[in-house]
């Protein structure tokens, strides 16, 4: 599915999206129409998703460490409190200081490595949300729908043959389904960022 020594492999997955209210017409549209849920309609778009995965030699607590480097620390009380002032150039100051060297700030991790051990399982996994507030911004106010998808999620984990795997799906192709050239040009720009993110972790 992918290639060995972090070489990056897109692997095209069919996804399907489903939004109250929200009609077709999306960018990468291969079939919609209208159905219910309940009383309610309902629009369901299939969209391509370009999923990217990069596996390494590199031990995984090292990639990780490495990965983590990249990233800034998006504290929330500072959010909250530079919010709460209504200054736009305060907030973007202190959203600013938050980012780390890629560009992004880490929201959240979820360990899921610890979680199968529940169930008898020993494996490395860790599940990271990342991204940076201010790039979000640049793509909501041109479309709210945006916001579905940012921040983004990373995967790395330690597969069966004890390489080191990381894996995302493709900005691009997440945040294009809206046909918003100004939201589509902000998500290349994330592509590149991501790719950079995860070239530093393996490196």
């Amino acid at each position: 599915m992918g290639k060995l020594n972090g070489k990056v492999a897109p692997i095209t997955v069919a996804l399907a999206l489903a939004a109250l209210g929200v009609g077709g017409g999306f960018f990468f549209h291969v079939q919609s129409g209208l159905a219910s849920q309940g009383d309610k309609p309902m629009s369901s778009t299939h969209i391509t998703v370009d999923h990217v995965r990069v596996e390494t030699d590199k031990p995984f607590d090292q990639a990780v460490k490495a990965f983590e480097q990249q990233l800034g620390r998006y504290d929330r009380e500072a959010y909250k409190s530079a919010i709460a002032r209504e200054d736009a150039e305060h907030v973007r100051a202190k959203i600013q200081a938050m980012v780390g060297p890629s560009g992004f700030m880490l929201f959240t991790t979820s360990d899921h490595g610890e979680l199968l051990r529940l169930v008898g399982q020993n494996k490395k996994a860790i599940q990271y949300v990342v991204g940076n507030p201010l790039f979000a911004l640049e793509m909501t106010r041109h479309d709210l729908r945006s916001s579905l998808y940012a921040p983004l999620r990373v995967l790395i984990y330690e597969n069966e043959q004890g390489k080191t795997c990381l894996e995302y799906d493709k900005p691009s192709s997440l945040f294009g389904q809206f046909g918003n050239a100004k939201v589509t040009d902000v998500a290349h720009m994330l592509d590149q960022k991501m790719e950079q993110l995860v070239d530093k972790a393996i490196e």
